[in-house]
């Protein structure tokens, strides 16, 4: 199932009267940590509103699970990963406990799960890096572009290499650069709320190669991009929850 690319307000894949929360994608989330709780609210924020009917969250610790469930009340909380199954996963922002990835169809990695990018055993894996968390991997930029291909077909996954003119890059060479995001998204959190609203997309949209993730993932971007806009038409300085407040309203159009 691929999007329909010529609609720009096709971002969601529309639900038929007989759906149901599991056939609309189901997208399990291990994020936060003691340290970084609000990771967590931000992940699964963004990844309650990409279209998935059902997230479930992975409960590690007790502060980042009370504020999710207090935020979010339609979020299931799990003890741990063993035995769950998802369309998709988002593992890694706020610095959770991760010491291996689960066997899932379509895995979002953010932070500190990135490093665990070549052991992967999804035919489909994208990571978010920013600048710094690239070179950290291995792979310094000093050409956008082409560091990112290169790093999409080192590690054979999409690469979502975060910045001005954010770049989407699969292990074929295709590539992809976001034209919407803005300086209003350089403040913390708003790459958490990306992957999670990625992985919920991908989860509701079901793709099977690389080049349609590729594509959801940059629609993911536009999406994150425009609430960005949007979010600094009514608050200055832009904040993370802001951005996340926006997104509904992007997805309405």
């Amino acid at each position: 199932m691929t999007p329909k690319e010529s609609a720009k307000t096709n971002y969601l894949p529309e639900v038929s009267e007989n759906a149901h929360k599991y056939s609309r994608g189901t997208v399990a989330v291990i994020a936060g940590s003691e340290s970084y709780p609000g990771a967590a609210v931000l992940c699964v924020g963004g990844a309650r509103r990409g279209g998935a009917g059902y997230v479930k969250y992975i409960s590690q610790f007790n502060l980042p699970t009370h504020l999710v469930l207090h935020n979010f009340p339609d979020v299931v909380p799990v003890p741990d990963e063993k035995g769950i199954e998802a369309d998709a996963w988002v593992i890694g922002s706020g610095a959770p406990n991760i010491s291996q990835l689960p066997s899932g169809k379509i895995l979002v990695l953010d932070g500190s799960a990135m490093t665990f990018a070549n052991t992967a055993n999804s035919g489909l894996t994208i990571i978010t890096p920013h600048e710094g968390e690239a070179k950290n991997l291995g792979f310094p930029i000093s050409d956008r572009k082409e560091d990112a291909l290169r790093m999409a077909n080192a590690l054979n996954v999409i690469v979502v290499l975060k910045g001005p003119g954010t770049i989407i890059a699969t292990p074929s060479g295709s590539i992809t650069v976001d034209k919407t995001g803005g300086k209003e998204l350089a403040t913390a959190g708003t790459g958490d709320i990306l992957s999670g609203l990625m992985a919920s997309m991908l989860a509701a949209w079901r793709p099977t190669t690389f080049e349609e993730a590729a594509r959801i993932a940059a629609k993911a971007v536009e999406v994150h991009g425009l609430a960005g806009k949007l979010a600094s038409k009514k608050a200055k300085p832009v904040v993370a929850t802001d951005v996340l407040e926006a997104l509904p309203k992007i997805l309405l159009h």
